[in-house]
């Protein structure tokens, strides 16, 4: 999620597409692609605790919801550190600033599976979401600095495809193989992903330099009409989300399905990945429509988890609705921001991704309370509840920040990278 305006010259990485030769309405996906497995590594180290976690706890000789913190640190590392240190980077070349980041999760992964020590752990998840800041702010905006205006939204849809399948084969691969192996090994097979990624952004990735110092944005957006409304639904949307995810293999460990975890996340995140090609190839005429459309499978979901989870093949029902409503969800915000923002899409960005990352923390915290006090089966019913103010406030918001049709004027939007 990018935080600072792309104000260099982009002639050769986004040109006009009234030029008209076949070279400029190509994507360069060799590097896209690059960005999108940058994306995955985040994504992944993020989530792969909720599928190890009844293995983490007890290895790591503590509860469950203690474990679930792991989640909860690495997002306050990021909601911390993602604005002051993309504005104390805005200098630095961009490939530059990406492979310190992505070198900071592989050291932050080899860490978490060597470590025998609750404390230890956690620092290493608390830097593993230190080096999440940094991607984050960086990578949308590489994204749509790489493609000509008018593929835009579709290079950053290429790269945040890193999202869905660290969710659908990356998260239930990690949990496949930490059953067979010991979710050690599951982590440390991050740190060979990571290095193998590290050489091919080297190799592959076209660099950019940083910004100059009067280029640097303030973060004076709030005001803007539609920015509100969209860093709203994203603390809350990803509040509910983050509540039942981190700690899905506990629900369906009380389910009596704590067998199926694996299968389950491989379902959810097949549904995420269809959802985030019918996001891309529909968001710039009915991105609206597809944020209200995916709260209310969310939110179905949910409902289905909270009254009939007694039966097998409807929780493998939610788990399709979930994944067709969430997988788009972090497109749809951050080009909804980056609508609204306009010219301040870039200070936009970065208190989305700041907002994001709460929401992530806070639902680590909410779902260990609830966890230990009303247990599992409060997850869905608490989605559900959070749900309602999320659709109110996108169906309130029809003139900025969720409009009918996008501003999809001849001008691109900000560019917005660190």
């Amino acid at each position: 999620m990018s935080t600072t305006p792309d104000t260099a010259p982009t002639a050769a990485s986004a040109p006009n597409p009234q030029g008209g030769g076949e070279e400029q309405q190509k994507l360069p996906l060799f590097a896209l692609l690059a960005l999108a497995t940058a994306v995955f590594i985040t994504c992944l180290t993020e989530t792969l605790p909720a599928g190890l976690l009844p293995a983490m706890s007890e290895d790591l000789r503590v509860s469950q919801s203690a474990t679930g913190q792991t989640v909860t640190v690495y997002a306050i590392g990021t909601a911390l550190t993602a604005i002051p240190l993309t504005a104390a980077t805005a200098g630095w070349r961009r490939r530059k600033l990406l492979l310190t980041a992505m070198a900071g999760f592989a050291l932050a992964n080899t860490v978490t599976a060597l470590s025998s020590v609750y404390e230890l752990t956690m620092v290493a998840r608390f830097v593993a979401g230190v080096a999440a800041g940094l991607a984050w702010a960086l990578l949308a905006g590489y994204a749509r600095r790489l493609a000509p205006v008018h593929l835009q939204g579709k290079a950053m849809a290429i790269a945040m495809a890193g999202i869905p399948v660290a969710l659908s084969l990356g998260v239930p691969a990690g949990t496949f193989l930490g059953d067979w192996l010991g979710w050690r090994v599951a982590f440390l097979s991050m740190t060979v992903l990571t290095i193998v990624l590290l050489v091919w952004i080297f190799v592959g990735v076209p660099d950019f330099p940083g910004q100059e110092r009067g280029e640097r944005p303030k973060l004076r957006t709030l005001t803007i009409p539609g920015v509100s409304p969209v860093l709203f639904v994203t603390l809350v949307f990803v509040l509910a989300h983050t509540i039942l995810y981190a700690y899905i293999a506990s629900y369906l460990k009380d389910l009596g399905l704590d067998g199926h975890t694996g299968l389950i996340l491989l379902v959810f995140g097949a549904a995420s990945l269809a959802s985030i090609w019918i996001v891309g190839a529909q968001i710039n005429r009915r991105l609206r429509g597809l944020t209200v459309g995916g709260a209310l499978l969310v939110a179905v979901a949910s409902l289905l988890l909270a009254v009939l989870s007694d039966t097998t093949a409807l929780v493998y029902v939610a788990a399709v609705l979930w994944g067709l409503g969430w997988g788009g969800v972090p497109t749809l915000l951050q080009t909804a921001v980056g609508d609204a923002g306009g010219e301040s899409a870039d200070a936009a960005q970065a208190m989305l991704v700041t907002l994001w990352n709460v929401a992530m923390a806070g639902g680590g915290i909410a779902g260990g309370i609830l966890l230990d006090t009303l247990g599992s089966a409060s997850f869905p019913w608490t989605v559900l509840l959070l749900l309602l103010p999320v659709l109110a406030v996108v169906l309130h918001a029809r003139k900025a920040g969720f409009p009918a049709h996008r501003p999809v004027a001849a001008a691109p939007a900000p560019a917005a990278e660190a």
